[in-house]
């Protein structure tokens, strides 16, 4: 049944007489686009014709490295070689005033080492002559992947381990007593093969006790400084692998602590170091261990029952001969070396030490370029955006 006219009157009349308190009530503040722009995950620049950077919010200094002032006036060609092609994206844009992307894009050069990158480039009309660009990195996924493979690569040395210390090392002892007994019966000329019997004990089982650090301890979580490890780190590079090379620290001093084993830690970064500095040519060699505090967004890692933060990153940068491609695709896998004597148990322990602390690696190479970035959490409570 329709309202009759007079009750459409009566409501008329109502909402004339309520339109000045609807005016003068309180109206929800509208966002800042600027600050909107801040908060965003993805990397966002504008860039004018001339490949001039014209603005840039936080997740664009992380990307290339630099702060807003000092990217304001940079030509994106000082941060990328000219035949790149967001080059020529920027002007298909601008020229054709049509937004255009790519996918899986690389971006190589001595300052970035940057791949799987997303762009698109939308112009914002003839008036400015600019275009904004953004940059989402599509690895994430391709990333925890890698690490899920990693921690299961590690979780098949950890039951071989266990495996080895109790078929193994037992043997073992009674073969070397046995050796020992014998010495001192055979002749002369015979005992430097008892001899040989119980070195070649001895090395299997060194070999298997570096296996039992794959053990599956549990990690004993805490506050750590990571700067004072890495301090440590140096000092013991610096003294024994590494003395040959210059060995330079980039640090944000206002980090928060990192929730874990200082101990293993240590491991970690000097297992790293270690490989860089076994990479780096005999003169000119440099390695650079550099902190970051990353906001982004939280990972949601399968079998977990919360989102993961792993705002503080590490990285390990050197300027050695680079990862051979042979073996990239099973860099962290047991026994997977280039090295003539190594035993290729370094990085598989670095993946499981990473793992245990809720963390994730990720490397990129290229001759004269390595880094390793370790994505770690934080100690709870440290700062409010670790709440779950």
């Amino acid at each position: 049944m329709k309202p009759s006219r007079g009750r459409r009157a009566l409501a008329a009349v109502k909402d004339l007489a309520e339109a000045p308190v609807r005016l003068l009530r309180p109206q929800p503040a509208q966002p800042d686009p600027a600050t909107v722009l801040a908060a965003m995950a993805t990397a966002v620049v504008v860039l004018d014709r001339a490949g001039r950077f014209r603005s840039a919010n936080h997740a664009a200094e992380q990307f290339f490295g630099l702060s807003a002032a000092a990217l304001a006036g940079t030509r994106l060609a000082e941060l990328l070689p000219d035949d790149h092609p967001l080059f020529a994206m920027l002007a298909q844009a601008l020229d054709g005033a049509v937004i255009v992307a790519d996918h899986d894009m690389s971006f190589e050069s001595p300052r970035l080492a940057k791949q799987g990158i997303s762009v698109t480039v939308s112009p914002l009309g003839e008036a400015v002559d600019c275009a904004v660009v953004e940059l989402a990195d599509g690895s994430t996924a391709q990333k925890l992947d890698r690490q899920m493979g990693f921690r299961n690569a590690a979780r098949s040395v950890t039951g071989m381990a266990a495996i080895l210390a109790h078929e193994v090392k037992n043997p073992l002892s009674g073969i070397r007593g046995a050796a020992q007994l014998l010495e001192a019966s055979v002749p002369e000329s015979d005992r430097e093969l008892t001899q040989l019997i119980q070195d070649e004990a001895d090395r299997i089982r060194a070999l298997v006790d570096r296996m039992d650090v794959f053990s599956d301890r549990p990690v004993e979580h805490g506050p750590v400084n990571i700067h004072q490890v890495l301090e440590h780190v140096r000092r013991l590079a610096a003294s024994g692998v590494a003395r040959h090379a210059r060995i330079i620290e980039t640090y944000d001093p206002s980090l928060p602590p990192v929730w874990g084993d200082r101990d293993q830690l240590v491991q970690v970064f000097l297992n790293l170091v270690k490989n860089a500095a076994e990479a780096l040519p005999e003169t000119g060699g440099v390695i650079e261990l550099i902190t970051a505090y990353q906001h982004g967004v939280r990972l949601a890692v399968g079998g977990r029952g919360r989102r993961v933060h792993l705002p503080l990153v590490v990285t390990v940068r050197d300027n050695g001969s680079g990862i051979p491609d042979a073996i990239r695709p099973n860099l962290f896998d047991p026994f997977v070396t280039s090295k003539r004597s190594g035993s290729g148990l370094g990085l598989a322990l670095v993946a499981k030490l990473v793992g245990d602390h809720g963390g994730l690696i990720e490397y990129d190479s290229v001759p004269g370029r390595t880094f390793f970035r370790v994505h770690l959490p934080v100690q709870p409570g440290a700062i409010d955006s670790e709440a779950p």
